[in-house]
């Protein structure tokens, strides 16, 4: 898994610079969860683990950090909160991402007002998206 120090990390602030966002992630392997999210997100492991967290960042730095929590207990029940990954070729990311560990829970894509997405779970069964936005996104 990829390890860089983080020489000019600039976190992604929320609310005018009054702190920044971290999205928290539960697993019950720390290695494979990194292994997993940085190959996925191209991000890099900001530093060693420590207990029971291991922080991911965005290999140049800038952006939202993803923190690994190792937990004991098993995913029960569908996420409420969960990654969207937009890109402009739906398959050919499903296929990368599958390829990388991740399982696809629906069959056939969902498709709801031009967007078009796929449900996966990661190796710990937390779910995220593969979206397909409609063309006119990318020209905004």
């Amino acid at each position: 898994m990829p390890t860089e120090p983080t020489r000019s990390r600039r976190p992604q602030q929320y609310g005018g610079g009054r702190g920044d966002i971290t999205v928290v992630v539960d697993c019950s392997d720390l290695a494979r969860a990194a292994t997993f999210w940085t190959q996925v997100l191209d991000y890099v492991v900001d530093q060693e683990a420590e207990g029971l967290f291991q922080s991911l960042v965005p290999a140049d730095g800038v952006g939202v950090e993803i923190l690994l929590q190792r937990v004991h207990e098993a995913k029960d029940g569908k996420n409420r909160l969960h990654l969207d990954l937009r890109t402009r070729d739906m398959d050919a990311e499903v296929r990368r991402v599958c390829d990388l560990g991740a399982t696809r829970l629906t069959t056939e894509p969902i498709v709801e007002d031009g967007w078009v997405w796929h449900v996966l779970v990661d190796p710990d069964g937390n779910e995220f998206c593969v979206l397909q936005p409609t063309p006119d996104y990318w020209e905004a």
